[in-house]
């Protein structure tokens, strides 16, 4: 093998996240794929799995390096460790790339029809076991970089992971087809098609009504949020922030806005209920929800100004939302009686969540049903579209991004949120403590934002939907059948008529 495999690989893997918020060169993928499909032709197994490897090493040291932000500035460990770390993390989601590789190299070395067509159902296969095993990390699937590209059209149908077989099948054919297969052109052509047609079995359509929202940015300091003397200072900011806005039909606070077990600000809580019900609004803000007698913690989300009658403020209460996807370390600890004793990261504020249940009633804050997710649960297609129904109006998603600083990471967070819109069809709100707080239209567009880091409050009118994406329908199904064809018809085309050898002198 030559030393200019890996190398290429590496870097190629490393450009990748260029197609990505905030740069958005979304058509870096296919030559990035292109390039390492190439430079692993007739590779044994074992080495194009090296490759595949040191690709995902580039794409994810690159691409989550954000990760690190939190883990130095709020993990208490030397940066030594803390880099060490971030190197495990981009080296174990490198074993993704890895097994692709390695599996469409152990069955089509070779330049051939077969090897074109089983690289892109490998790669899906790829990305749903990252986005699966060991709680999922789904995020930088390559379906994401296409949310302003020209695949766009494509998520309404197929979502986001269906427009990364897509990427990668165009990558695997068009290599194909410099190397004396033309008829693989067919395959750009028959995308093309798909971009016209797909979207036009979706019934979605404005439904000519709208909604008045105001969302709330506090920006307060990751450092200060849970320190017991910021607790009222922040929840009066919040309540001044938002009074010019109580004409609002809603008014929504970010993740955990109010950071206190809810039994501890049940006077407020109270308080504020019965103003925005006399200001005939609704307000959702993320708190604690706490049992108060079995201890269970919950990220939640509640709304106020239902009526003007005391709330009890459990769990189990109605109209509320408990987060079910939680994020590992940040919001619950595994093996947690190894680690918490070795370091303050495994130690977070709020480490101890209970889990809510993967499908619950959406929010109701008036007349508008919302469907929503919290922080992390929004990089999951399959888990909001079971929680969208007939009736859900809106999709709510609610952050608090201020442990990651300045870096990319909340941009990357917003392009996903605006690719569940998307797929489903429907407005999203995103409500944040320090950005990006949007409101994003049903085709995934940036109505309005707000600036990162600074306070404010984004008020607009939201154009509200009615009917279905075939993705609300099916799902990721579509793209899983078109894999499975594409798969069924390597195996057939392989060591077939069509086959082309190449030397190889790499082995």
């Amino acid at each position: 093998m030559k030393l200019t495999a890996p190398i290429t690989a590496l870097l190629s893997g490393a450009v990748i996240p260029f197609a990505f918020a905030p740069y958005n060169h979304a058509w870096l993928v296919i030559p990035a794929l292109m390039l390492l499909l190439w430079q692993t032709q007739g590779l044994s197994s074992k080495r194009a799995a090296l490759c595949g490897g040191l690709f995902g090493f580039g794409l994810f040291a690159h691409g989550i390096a954000w990760v690190h932000v939190s883990i130095d500035s709020f993990g208490g460990l030397p940066i030594v460790v803390s880099l060490l770390l971030m190197a495990l993390l981009a080296a174990y989601l490198a074993l993704y790339p890895a097994l692709v590789l390695g599996l469409l190299n152990r069955w089509w070395p070779n330049v051939s029809l077969g090897r074109s067509l089983a690289f892109a159902p490998l790669w899906l296969a790829g990305e749903w076991l990252r986005g699966k095993l060991f709680t999922g990390f789904p995020w930088l699937w390559l379906g994401y970089s296409q949310v302003d590209g020209i695949l766009a059209p494509l998520a309404s149908s197929l979502g986001a992971l269906g427009i990364g077989l897509v990427l990668a099948w165009i990558a695997s054919a068009l290599l194909a087809a410099l190397q004396r297969q033309p008829l693989q052109l067919l395959v750009p052509a028959i995308a093309a098609a798909a971009l016209f047609t797909l979207p036009m079995l979706d019934t979605t359509e404005r439904s000519g009504d709208t909604t008045s929202v105001a969302l709330v940015q506090g920006n307060i300091e990751q450092s200060l949020k849970w320190q017991p003397d910021q607790l009222w200072p922040t929840l009066l900011k919040y309540q001044d922030l938002s009074r010019p806005y109580m004409d609002a039909d809603i008014v929504i606070w970010p993740e955990a806005a109010v950071p206190a077990p809810e039994y501890l600000v049940q006077e407020f809580l109270n308080s504020f209920d019965k103003a925005a019900s006399f200001r005939e609004t609704h307000v959702i803000t993320g708190i604690i929800s706490a049992n108060d007698l079995t201890r269970d913690f919950f990220n939640s989300l509640v709304v106020l100004g239902d009526d003007q009658s005391p709330h009890r403020f459990q769990p189990t209460d109605a109209n509320r939302y408990h987060k079910q996807h939680l994020l590992p370390i940040g919001e619950f600890v595994p093996f947690e009686s190894l680690l918490r004793p070795l370091a303050p990261l495994f130690n977070l504020p709020m480490s101890s969540f209970s889990r809510g249940d993967y499908v619950q009633p959406n929010l109701l804050a008036g007349d508008q049903h919302l469907a929503p997710a919290i922080c992390y649960e929004i990089a999951f297609p399959e888990q909001l579209r079971a929680n969208v129904n007939a009736d859900t109006d809106l999709l709510l998603t609610v952050s608090n991004d201020a442990w990651f600083g300045h870096s990319v990471g909340p941009l990357q967070h917003m392009q996903i949120a605006q690719m569940r819109a998307m797929e489903l069809g429907k407005p999203l709100l995103r409500v944040t403590n320090n950005g990006v707080t949007a409101i994003v239209d049903e085709h995934g567009r940036m109505q309005a934002q707000l600036p990162q880091f600074e306070e404010g409050v984004l008020a607009g009118d939201v154009a509200l939907t009615t009917g279905q994406t075939l993705f609300a329908r099916f799902g990721q199904s579509i793209a899983y059948a078109i894999s499975v064809l594409l798969l069924a018809a390597a195996v057939w085309f392989r060591d077939r008529k069509g086959v082309v050898k190449i030397a190889d002198d790499r082995t």
